[in-house]
């Protein structure tokens, strides 16, 4: 499986700490968010990795080198103006391969968050070795959370039959997914497209899916957040800030 680590964005809630630094480099706890990931990502064994960028993308690059450094490898997908999440996916495309693969976007901060359950999320056979029909499964798989205080409503409503659009109980997306290529052929490589319209769409079809898993999770939006990671750790704190 590869992985492709969504880097493009302008940071603008960010500033000034963005001004000159792109924010998947800002540090948390010593370490650069995107380093967090790249990590992760090579202890579960995945180690072909994409990085798609934009702004301030040659620091990124700098920074990160072929990936050596890490355990893995490394190639970058640039784009001149960002793309949006979806449409940066699509122009990367060629990078990834035709099979299944995991997304994440480089600023949110989620240190123990076990990559090899994205191994085997899109099998193509069910649980007794049978095809699925290819109009029953699903695009994407994503790993949804507990609703933040920022963002109290969610994205999704999780059931056992998947990611709905309207319903209870309703969870947020943690910026993890993995994704199956087709999900993408619609869009031309080099336009921009968010993926929630995407979301939307499969969402209304049936071919959502996606779990509710527990972890430590901060999307790092703000100065205020990211200073709230960086605020030492008490002897009576019992877990990473999320």
């Amino acid at each position: 499986m590869k992985a492709i680590l969504l880097a493009a964005g302008r940071g603008v809630r960010m500033m000034p700490l963005t001004e000159h630094c792109p924010k998947p480099l800002l540090k948390v706890r010593g370490r650069p968010l995107i380093v967090w990931h790249i990590l992760n990502l090579v202890k579960a064994g995945i180690s072909e990795i994409v990085i798609n960028h934009a702004y301030l993308g040659d620091m990124i690059e700098k920074t990160l080198g072929d990936g050596s450094q890490f355990g893995a490898q490394i190639s970058y997908s640039p784009e001149t103006t960002a793309l949006e999440t979806a449409g940066g996916i699509a122009n990367a495309l060629h990078l990834l391969g035709d099979q299944p693969f995991v997304a994440v976007a480089a600023d949110i901060y989620c240190p123990h968050f076990d990559f090899s359950e994205c191994l085997n999320t899109l099998e193509d056979n069910d649980m007794w070795g049978n095809p699925h029909p290819i109009d029953k499964r699903d695009i994407a798989w994503l790993y949804m959370v507990k609703n933040p205080r920022h963002h109290p409503n969610g994205d999704f409503a999780v059931n056992l039959l998947g990611l709905s659009n309207e319903g209870e109980p309703r969870a947020t997306f943690s910026g993890i997914g993995v994704y199956r290529p087709e999900m993408f052929a619609s869009i031309e490589p080099g336009t921009s497209a968010k993926l929630v319209s995407l979301f939307r769409d499969y969402a209304d079809r049936g071919q959502l899916g996606g779990e509710v898993v527990h972890c430590a999770w901060t999307d790092v939006g703000t100065p205020e957040r990211l200073a709230e990671l960086n605020t030492p750790l008490t002897s009576s704190s019992m877990t990473l800030p999320s």
